[in-house]
């Protein structure tokens, strides 16, 4: 594989097809076709990308996240002023949780798609492939091998995978954001290792986890949804920009997979928001909380029979304005990082 894809080119790509598998059982076994063959993103590149795009994605998404979850704390029109957590700056409070945890877990995300795209390649694809040679297609044809079905179900696997470290960072990050400052009663944690150090050392391990189950019911479907929802859009934008040739230039390139990353961002928030509702009031509960009433059907129950229904959506308008510029931002960096390190040959197949 000696030819290299520009990054216009590439950038025109699902990240399904980006990720597709490379397997020597599939290649083509003529030289000069398997010369030109365009190199594919390795799980360590895609390690690496997600890393990149990870960081960048916390340092513009964070002051929104931190309102909401202020929102989603708060009676209804009992919302303090930003003032009242310590100003502006207080914002910014409880990001060093999520950015440190950001580059691992963006990374698993990226890696667990990649990978699991890969492995789509080799085990459906390429079955479909040789029973259509053999004449045989009884038990193929029954296999979902769409890009839509590809990238919903490889998405929601990486949704799976990254709730291990989701979980217990966004625990940490909610109990900071809901702190009113430095003196104040509430004031637990003097930041998220304390956080760390202190929930290990009073409620063990599985403290740390706390809402895990919800947030499977968040990520899974979640993941699923935007990874399908983003090629779905890239790729209708991408071929509204081809010229007579098939081609599309790079800034076209780059516009489409900003757009298709806001508006996946926002669609899929539109579509799990409620159960993000419950995840941040379990999460944030006080410790003696009966285990009962942490339970997902007991925490909805309580909050639409104390605030109405319309609760399970408060805090979707900042989430929204939040998603759209942070996934529009996610995926141009990933792909942008990831084009680079494959045409480099940086954490390459040697």
């Amino acid at each position: 594989m000696t030819e290299v894809a520009t990054i216009g080119e590439a950038d025109t790509q699902s990240l399904s097809a980006i990720n597709s598998s490379t397997d020597s059982s599939m290649a083509p076994q003529d030289g000069a076709e398997d010369a030109t063959k365009e190199p594919v993103a390795t799980a360590l590149q895609d390690l690496l990308a997600g890393g990149v795009a990870g960081s960048a994605s916390v340092v513009v998404g964070h002051p929104f996240d931190t309102y909401k979850v202020r929102l989603q704390t708060s009676k209804p029109g009992c919302t303090q002023s930003t003032k009242a957590f310590g100003g502006v700056g207080s914002l910014f409070r409880g990001m060093g949780a999520p950015l440190s945890c950001a580059a691992v877990v963006n990374a698993i995300i990226f890696s667990a798609f990649g990978e699991s795209s890969r492995i789509w390649d080799e085990r459906v694809e390429h079955r479909i492939k040789t029973e259509a040679d053999s004449g045989d297609t009884s038990s193929g044809a029954s296999l979902p091998h769409d890009s839509f079905t590809k990238s919903f179900v490889c998405g929601s696997f990486a949704g799976f995978a990254q709730s291990f470290v989701i979980c217990p960072m966004e625990h940490i990050k909610c109990r900071l954001q809901v702190q009113h400052g430095t003196g104040s009663a509430d004031a637990l944690y003097r930041g998220p290792f304390d956080a760390v150090h202190k929930i290990v050392s009073n409620h063990g391990v599985a403290g740390l986890f706390r809402g895990m189950c919800v947030t499977w019911w968040r990520e899974v479907p979640a993941f699923g949804m935007y990874f399908s929802t983003y090629d779905t859009i890239k790729d209708w934008g991408n071929k509204m920009f081809e010229d007579e040739n098939g081609d599309v230039k790079d800034w076209h390139a780059w516009g489409a997979s900003a757009f298709a990353g806001g508006f996946s961002g926002c669609f899929t928030w539109l579509i799990i928001y409620p159960f993000d509702i419950m995840k941040t009031r379990i999460q944030t509960a006080p410790w003696d909380t009966p285990r009962a009433d942490l339970k997902m059907v007991a925490v909805c129950r309580s909050i639409i029979r104390e605030n109405g229904w319309r609760f399970m959506f408060r805090g979707l308008g900042v989430t929204l304005v939040r998603a759209f510029p942070v996934n529009a931002t996610v995926f141009p960096v990933y792909e942008f990082t990831l084009n680079h390190l494959v045409s480099s040959g940086i954490g390459g197949r040697d």
